[in-house]
């Protein structure tokens, strides 16, 4: 019975610990859209600023054919810092620390999707992570992923796709 009481104690002293942050906490508000301007690629990947991290956002649509193809609005933290479209990125410049993301697509066309993700960005350090919508052979959006991704990889994609510039619609 002692070991009962124990464990009962323990699981309750976890539970009570466990974080009452929202799963999309990550996320900005949810009325914000972004218009996103392509501009051409870049012969080199930047690096970070002394004291600070640098993450790639990058969209692989497999395709060239973006017309109707939704946007990838990108939140960390709690605040939207872009998006892409089409086969695209964009860097971010961010503080040492645990960072929270959220991916989550923009279009009137098809339901809601978010991704979600954490890591602990080091000071020097460049990340990469790649979104990619997954269709069905119907032609209907099956799956919205957001994976980090290795850095030759990464480079590669950097160095290959249109740079995103995104600013919210008024």
């Amino acid at each position: 019975m002692k070991v009962f009481v124990l464990a009962w104690l323990l699981a309750a002293s976890a539970l009570a610990q466990v974080s009452s942050r929202s799963p999309t906490s990550a996320c900005g508000q949810q009325n914000v859209s972004f218009r996103v301007k392509l501009g051409d690629t870049q012969d080199t990947v930047a690096q970070p600023g002394a004291g600070k991290a640098l993450v790639y956002f990058i969209h692989e649509a497999g395709t060239s054919i973006t017309v109707g193809y939704p946007t990838v609005k990108i939140a960390m933290d709690g605040a939207w810092l872009g998006a892409n479209h089409g086969n695209s990125y964009f860097p971010v410049t961010v503080d040492p620390g645990e960072h929270h993301l959220c991916v989550s697509l923009q279009s009137s066309l098809v339901a809601p999707r978010v991704e979600l993700a954490h890591f602990t960005a080091e000071s020097g350090t460049i990340y990469y992570y790649r979104t990619r919508l997954f269709v069905s052979s119907r032609g209907a959006l099956e799956l919205l992923d957001l994976e980090p991704i290795d850095s030759d990889q990464g480079n590669y994609l950097v160095r290959s796709l249109a740079v995103a510039a995104s600013k919210p619609k008024k």
